[in-house]
């Protein structure tokens, strides 16, 4: 399990009000104290660690509007999952962080990446660090974030391109000015998966601050050969330069070495939809020592922040980062022919090498005018992107086997699907304008130009066939926020963004009859509700629409190949809670009701876009030492592919119950016990097409010590 984080309530004698930090490894808010207190001896200030702060799992998202704006002002559905809650939950990858946050299902990614479905846009690329874009497929880790924000709706006017359903933002901790700390944490899983983790936090003098952020883990889950080993650190160094500035440099290094599993295949039934194959949970159609998944990145983050006038702030961000990217696989090519049948297998391996550099400055000033108060937005954007994609195909022998004990000998790789190299640079200036016109009254309008600019080389053919496309689109958003009480608040909003023809990976290149296509595009309308009863609690209610037109998706048979399926619509009604409900009570609810199809007709449903999702999760602190958490997912039936056809492959319903037992040993040391699928249900969790299935895990333990010092 990563190591995440938490922040820690920490109180300065008298220098000043207590300072919430973004600290050390998660869990260790969770041990202490419910109570703050300040302390002073001998005349010297002494820092005091107190416990949970009141609103653990309540937060607000900066980069929902790049503003800093409350989550009750903001025009649209922001949830926000904090440290504290994924510590609770010992959730382990951003998977597990977003089967708890409504409008979003979780894809299977191959077996070699974070694949999501956002109000039915399924994407591999919406993904975000601290506010840049982090496109490149690979399993994210959580050990060094301080939250994970989901944003909804199009977001091209801040985040640029393909945020079409919405993004993924992980915001990690920094380095933090005069505090000496740290922590560390080990955990051992009952699948026989270990991990162990540190983070330290370290003053350099007044005005400079290091941090180091770092964690090990052993991959095992409860499928045939899965394996791996991961790790990543994470140093920082915090400079303020002058008064009111302050500049950051950090680099991460991660490094994953995996099984890649596809899952199971689905089965025939007469004159119903493909199920997904019964049986022994655990058994693996792939080939061992072939199915594989590595990636090594190397990401170097630059920043300056500061104030040019009072009430006029300043922040670049400027990133490098290198992923170079391996994955093979053996997989279900087919349906069984029954339960007890054969199966057809076919087999790829794929090579990907990217290089960003990405630099974004936003400048944000808050103004009256014309009797109004005023936060405008202006920013610009520049990033280069260059890729290099290989994938070859192979012939597995034999290339049918026994459903009930798979087992192919060999793979020859004998095909080049493709071979790319490509290089994107885009150019983007927004603007955007948070007009207060009444107490009761906020409206706010923007805009976003983009310049994208795409070309390759496809290297299979000869000669060298070039090709290349550029599409310049405006991106504009607006909303009303009304504010009848203190409490509520009433919002519309509109927003538009754009999907270029070069999809999400920019590796499958532009085949003939695409060249000549636009980019795909979305429209969202969306109203909703916010209530606020108390600073630690919000609830949302929303109602939306997502248009898209110009629309692709991966042939149900063959993911390669993208068919241009015209226009579709998703509606959907999203709800949420979460904060703290009562003095000892945290809460994190949602549900979402989705309708996804294709416009004109209703009988092609989208994928991976189920009609229902409920889930909560409440820890209630019992007594000061022990504390008891419970959780609970629900997802109704879902197609695995786009539904084309009769036998499209349904996904049934299922229902999850997780627990959580936490005893705070000393006021410095925790020991926590999670329990996963308390009753042992056998469900489907998630697909990446028809044939490709993952088997929900049975029944499981993970056991957590964090300690702080």
């Amino acid at each position: 399990m990563e190591m995440q984080y938490w922040r820690l309530l920490l109180v300065a004698g008298s220098k000043g009000p207590p300072l919430l930090r973004y600290g050390l490894p998660l869990g260790i808010a969770a041990m202490l104290p419910l109570s703050a207190a300040a302390a002073t001896e001998g005349g010297q200030d002494a820092i005091v660690v107190t416990g949970k702060r009141d609103n653990p799992y309540r937060a607000d998202a900066a980069a929902a509007t790049k503003t800093n704006t409350p989550l009750e002002d903001t025009p649209q559905t922001v949830s926000v999952v904090t440290a504290e809650r994924i510590a609770d939950g010992a959730l382990r990858s951003v998977a597990d962080v977003l089967r708890y946050v409504p409008g979003v299902t979780v894809g299977q990614g191959e077996g070699n990446t974070d694949q999501i479905a956002i109000r039915g846009q399924v994407t591999t690329a919406s993904f975000f660090l601290d506010g840049v874009r982090d496109d490149v497929e690979y399993f994210r880790p959580l050990y060094n974030l301080a939250r994970v924000e989901v944003i909804k709706g199009p977001n091209a006017l801040l985040f640029g391109r393909g945020s079409g359903g919405g993004v993924i933002n992980r915001v990690t901790v920094r380095p933090e000015l005069g505090l000496t700390q740290g922590a560390a944490q080990a955990g051992v899983s009952s699948f026989g998966g270990a991990d162990a983790g540190l983070g330290l936090n370290l003053p350099l003098g007044r005005t400079t601050a290091a941090r180091v952020d770092a964690f090990y883990e052993r991959l095992q889950n409860h499928r045939a050969y899965f394996g791996g080993d991961r790790w990543a650190v994470n140093p920082q160094l915090l400079v303020e330069i002058a008064p009111n500035w302050r500049a950051g440099l950090a680099y991460e290094h991660v490094q994953d070495v995996r099984v890649a599993d596809r899952g199971v295949p689905s089965i025939e039934v007469p004159n119903a939809p493909n199920r997904p194959l019964p049986g022994d949970r655990r058994t693996f159609f792939g080939l061992p020592g072939f199915n594989s998944a590595r990636l090594a990145a190397d990401i170097t983050t630059a920043r300056l922040d500061g104030e040019l006038a009072p009430g006029v702030t300043w922040s670049t961000i400027a990133r490098y980062a290198e992923y170079d990217k391996s994955y093979a696989n053996v997989y279900p090519d087919a349906p069984a022919t029954s339960p007890t049948g054969t199966v057809a297998l076919a087999a790829y391996a794929n090579r990907t090498h990217r290089r960003n550099l990405i630099v974004q400055s936003n400048i944000v000033a808050k103004r009256r005018l014309l009797g109004a108060e005023h936060t405008l937005l202006v920013g610009a954007e520049y990033g280069s992107q260059a890729s290099t994609g290989r994938e070859v195909e192979g012939t597995v022998t034999p290339g049918s086997v026994s459903v009930l004990t798979p087992a192919p000998s060999m793979v020859a790789l004998d095909e080049v699907a493709f071979d790319l190299r490509t290089q994107v640079d885009f150019f983007s200036l927004y603007v955007q304008d948070q007009v207060s016109l009444a107490s009761w009254l906020d409206v706010i309008a923007g805009v976003r130009w983009d310049r994208f600019a795409f070309k390759g080389d496809d290297l299979i053919t000869t000669p060298i066939r070039p090709f290349a496309r550029t599409d310049s689109n405006f991106s504009p958003r607006f909303g009303v926020v009304f504010k009848p009480t203190d409490k509520v608040r009433l919002y519309g909003s509109y927003a538009r963004s754009f999907q270029p023809r070069s999809g999400d990976q920019f590796v499958e290149g532009l085949i003939a009859d695409e060249r000549n296509l636009e980019p795909e595009s979305y429209q969202n309308y969306e109203v909703g509700v916010k209530w606020q009863p108390t600073p630690a609690l919000i609830a949302t209610v929303a109602a939306f629409r997502l248009d898209r037109t110009n629309a692709t998706t991966p042939a149900p048979d063959n993911p390669l190949v993208l068919l241009n399926i015209g226009a579709t619509r998703t509606e959907g009604v999203e709800a949420e809670v979460t904060g703290r409900l009562l003095p000892t009570l945290d809460v994190s609810a949602g549900y979402t009701w989705l309708d996804a199809r294709l416009r004109g007709n209703d009988a092609v449903r989208l994928a991976q876009t189920p009609r229902a999702r409920a889930s909560v999760w409440a820890r209630w602190q019992a007594t000061p030492r022990f504390g008891l958490g419970a959780g609970l997912v629900h997802q109704s039936s879902q197609w695995a592919a786009i539904r084309t056809e009769p036998t499209t492959t349904l996904l049934p319903a299922y229902t999850r119950l997780d627990v959580a037992l936490l005893y705070r040993v000393s006021a410095r040391t925790q020991v926590q016990l999670n329990v996963e699928n308390l009753a042992n249900t056998r469900y489907y969790s998630d697909a990446y097409d028809n044939n490709n299935i993952s088997t929900g895990a049975p029944i499981n333990a993970r056991l957590t010590v964090r300690t702080g010092f």
